[in-house]
């Protein structure tokens, strides 16, 4: 054990500016190795979702795990502690915000996958055995933890170096002359919002386009653009110099917290509108159509396309909502409109397939198929003579 007076090898000790290299380059192989799981998955199962191939899926599942212990080895054991040391330092240096106290429960979270991933590493076991399989399938939560939520670490890293801070900020009588001329532009169409970030004390930065008099400024408004009370804090003549004296993006929030990428609940077994539509193109009873509407409006586990929008439209709803801003507030009441619109539709619908199916009824005899492939003619016959084309007479043999 390295004494407290001792300094740590280098190895362990790399410079802040790879830190944020490792934990990247950790996350990006792991987005790849889940790309490839899902890949190998699909192919377990069949065209509805269902697994058919248990044995082959759980062959994949095991490739993944130990394909991301090979990834934190590589990338991110070197340097998982130190980048956890540099992010609280930096974490405890930002001014007061809403988000601290849920980034400081990230990092303590991580800290512990960290060392829950070393002390069962430790453990030795034979390679390729059974022991080494349930070995990585007990890491594979620890890692797929880093993978979710490694980027708010190495953000914090990032910003060690001052990031958080604006590097030429304006003056007040320069804030409020650009912040006029910018509320004008608005109130005529010309304030065109081209991207939006948070900085690190919790307040929205939106980048924007000013045109006047057929010139065009970049400037950057902290608040809501929605509503009254936004400030112009900087001008650019281009995108790339605002980035440059802007605070740092930190790393934006999520619509539902306890949801993972790389731990995903398996998708419910569904039918798709093109079968539903080929079942009434290919029935031949009111009963096929009625079965197909029905397919499409069914609620439950095995929901239809209809009640899938609707909870797609109310999702999107919940998310416009949940960006607090008054254009936001305002898309997720058109959107809760919008389902419950959809929700109607989708009573009719069922109502309607009831309806259908209690006709008892079939296609009429007289709409016959049409055979698609006729019938070649004989090797030895000659093909049929052409009508005359119009106007001339047929020749005479």
């Amino acid at each position: 054990m390295t004494p407290a007076n001792t300094p740590a090898p280098a190895s362990r000790r790399p410079n802040t500016a790879e830190l944020p290299n490792a934990a990247s380059s950790f996350m990006l192989r792991m987005s790849v190795i889940d790309c490839e799981t899902d890949a190998a998955l699909d192919k377990t199962r069949d065209r509805h979702g269902r697994t058919v191939h248990p044995d082959a899926a759980e062959a994949a599942r095991a490739h993944r795990n130990k394909a991301a212990v090979e990834a934190y080895r590589t990338h991110l054991a070197p340097h998982a502690e130190t980048l956890l040391d540099v992010a609280r330092v930096v974490l405890d240096e930002l001014p007061p915000a809403r988000h601290l106290a849920g980034w400081q429960a990230v990092l303590d979270g991580l800290a512990a996958s960290t060392a829950e991933i070393r002390r069962v590493l430790d453990r030795p076991v034979d390679p390729g055995s059974k022991d080494e399989r349930a070995q990585h399938a007990t890491l594979w939560p620890h890692l797929a933890a880093w993978a979710d939520h490694g980027y708010i670490a190495s953000n914090l890293a990032d910003q060690h170096d001052g990031g958080q801070h604006q590097r030429n900020p304006l003056t007040d009588e320069e804030r409020q002359m650009w912040t006029e001329m910018a509320v004008a532009a608005q109130r005529r169409g010309e304030l065109e919002l081209t991207e939006s970030w948070y900085a690190a004390d919790g307040q929205p930065i939106t980048l924007a386009y000013l045109v006047e008099n057929d010139d065009s400024t970049v400037v950057a408004l902290r608040g809501d653009p929605g509503v009254p009370g936004w400030q112009v804090i900087g001008h650019y003549a281009h995108e790339y110099e605002a980035g440059k004296d802007l605070p740092s993006p930190i790393p934006p929030g999520v619509l539902r917290p306890n949801l993972s990428r790389h731990n995903r609940l398996a998708h419910a077994p569904e039918m798709s509108l093109q079968d539903l539509l080929r079942d009434v193109t290919e029935g031949r009873s009111a009963g096929d159509a009625s079965n197909a509407l029905l397919g499409a409006v069914q609620r439950g586990y095995v929901a239809g396309p209809m009640v899938r929008l609707q909870e797609l439209v109310e999702t999107s709803g919940k998310f416009a909502s949940a960006l607090e801003t008054a254009q936001g507030r305002q898309i997720s009441a058109r959107l809760s409109v919008l389902g419950r619109q959809i929700e109607f539709l989708t009573r009719e619908i069922e109502e309607a397939a009831e309806d259908l199916g209690a006709t008892v009824a079939v296609l009429p005899p007289h709409r016959t198929p049409v055979l698609r492939v006729r019938p070649r003619p004989a090797v030895d016959t000659s093909p049929p003579v052409p009508p005359p084309l119009a106007g001339r007479p047929a020749r005479r043999r």
